[in-house]
């Protein structure tokens, strides 16, 4: 085997039924000179099985164990730790990397000397017997397309909007004092600001990099808004972001995602509040929806209602 240049993490619980898709995404990889450490996090299911069958087939799978679930940011933090290739990424074990993913987003960095490149993605939904990929969505299309190579977010305001760990290969002393949130949701918003404002440059390219897999069971963490606990973490990972924006003086950017915040995150957190049976739930809408309002970047805000349709795509 060729060295690794880069390793992914690969974290997953209670996956058992699309890890392997995630697996195999990586084994078809153009570029084979990647490593990947699966964190089975205190799965219930033969997840660990799965990842644990990988390890013992093909020698760049690594494993690691929790016993009891620690939460994603906890799981990537544990990967982080066991780095030791130049570059880095990440890749949730229920989402798949489309053939050239590793090859585009490595060799874009080895061209730029950037310290990250991002990618597109897509989602992907159940269609009849099997997931299949929808469009990339604009907002998505907005933050990648054209390519922009050594770019910084002053100058590309739009890439805030690609807020994914997974859609992101960078380079390992990047992360030196970069760890995820842990112990809540929407662990990977604020990291990916701080990842935007720090970086002497980055780049971003138009290739879809990701299937991103809406499960048809509606048991991902996007999917469960409605839980008040998740909506809190939900809201203070926007908040954050954009505070994080802010504090770098990227206003530009402060303002495209307020134009997506209101055009999509609101809209269906609004249409759960009018029939939630818990009025905290509203309440929590409202005060958040004040804070934006009370944001300088505010009045610069035009967002495009049209855009939430695209959530269906």
């Amino acid at each position: 085997m060729p060295d690794p240049i880069v390793t992914l993490i690969v974290p997953g619980r209670d996956i058992e039924s699309f890890a392997p898709a995630a697996i195999a995404s990586l084994r078809a990889q153009t570029e084979p000179r990647w490593r990947a450490i699966l964190i089975d996090d205190g799965s219930v299911d033969t997840t660990g099985d799965v990842f644990a069958d990988a390890a013992a087939s093909d020698p760049r799978f690594r494993l690691l164990r929790h016993d009891e679930p620690r939460g994603l940011g906890a799981a990537r933090n544990a990967g982080l730790a066991e780095v030791d290739t130049p570059l880095l990424g990440f890749l949730d074990g229920d989402d798949e990397l489309t053939p050239t993913a590793i090859a585009r987003l490595t060799g874009t960095l080895a061209e730029t000397g950037s310290d990250f490149v991002a990618g597109a993605y897509a989602r992907s939904r159940l269609r009849g017997d099997g997931y299949a990929p929808g469009r990339v969505q604009p907002w998505t299309a907005a933050a990648t397309d054209p390519a922009r190579l050594a770019t910084t977010i002053a100058e590309h305001p739009a890439a805030a909007s690609n807020i994914v760990a997974w859609s992101k290969v960078s380079r390992t002393d990047f992360w030196s004092d970069l760890r995820f949130p842990e112990g809540v949701a929407y662990e990977d918003q604020i990291v990916a600001q701080q990842m935007y404002t720090r970086a002497a440059a980055f780049d971003v390219i138009p290739d879809v990099v990701v299937h991103w897999r809406l499960r048809a069971d509606g048991t991902s963490i996007t999917q469960s808004k409605a839980a008040l606990p998740v909506l809190r973490d939900y809201i203070a990972a926007l908040r954050g972001g954009i505070r994080v924006l802010h504090e770098a003086g990227a206003t530009a950017a402060v303002v495209a995602r307020l134009d997506l915040i209101l055009a999509m995150d609101l809209p269906p957190l609004q249409a759960i509040a009018a029939t939630h049976d818990d009025p905290a739930y509203g309440a929590e809408v409202e005060s958040f929806i004040h804070e934006l309002r009370s944001l300088p970047e505010y009045a610069d805000a035009r967002p495009d209602p049209s855009l939430a349709a695209a959530l269906a795509w």
